[in-house]
């Protein structure tokens, strides 16, 4: 690909909010109150804007999520009557509904990193345009991969990739080609929230904003 987005690029959202949330005590973390509003609050606030339409990853009841006016996608089950959890299971949740929706493109990223990039997608689609049209995030010396740009054209790739047992993301990103965007942003955009303390670090950095 070029640098130039292609002819009919549509590009859709998905936040992956299917985690146990065991280090923060077993909560829903895409409830969990950072300043008083859920953390799937602040994430929408950064990355609808972004994107065509958005849905939200995660399994359980959906009507916990009523309030938030997103469709709810569970996690597919790659082989039948085996059911594949986690996030890639959830990537491929959502680009089934964005191919079906008639998307060119799904950006995901995590329900606990409320300190997204407001960028994020145009910075991620300019590294894809470089490479084979898949892009992932990186900051501080790491990769990101809950948090990148798939060509809905990735969809067999994944399920297969789910089918052998595959469950990283960065692993099956690297084999599709996947190129890394670095983001130097301070502090870290991508500092997700996965104990108590680090939703008490949140606090402070929103205070300090």
């Amino acid at each position: 690909m070029t640098g130039t987005p292609p002819p009919g690029l549509r590009i859709f959202g998905l936040i992956l909010a299917g985690g146990a949330g065991r280090r923060m005590g077993g909560a829903d973390k895409a409830l969990v109150p950072l300043r008083g509003r859920p953390l799937l609050s602040h994430v929408t606030d950064r990355f609808a804007p972004q994107v065509e339409r958005l849905a939200l990853s995660a399994n359980g009841d959906p009507r916990r999520f009523a309030v938030f006016g997103l469709p709810v996608l569970p996690d597919i089950d790659a082989v039948a009557g085996d059911r594949r959890d986690g996030p890639m299971a959830g990537l491929l949740s959502g680009l089934l509904w964005a191919r079906d929706q008639g998307a060119s493109h799904l950006a995901s990223v995590s329900v606990d990193t409320p300190f997204l990039p407001c960028d994020l997608v145009p910075r991620l689609l300019l590294a894809a345009l470089s490479g084979s049209g898949a892009a992932i995030a990186a900051s501080a010396g790491r990769q990101h991969p809950t948090c990148g740009l798939w060509p809905v054209s990735l969809v067999a790739s994944l399920r297969t990739a789910l089918d052998r047992g595959d469950r990283r993301i960065g692993q099956w990103a690297g084999a599709s080609g996947a190129i890394a965007a670095g983001f130097d942003d301070t502090p870290d955009p991508f500092f997700n929230l996965n104990t108590p303390e680090d939703l008490a670090r949140a606090e402070r950095l929103l205070d300090e904003a």
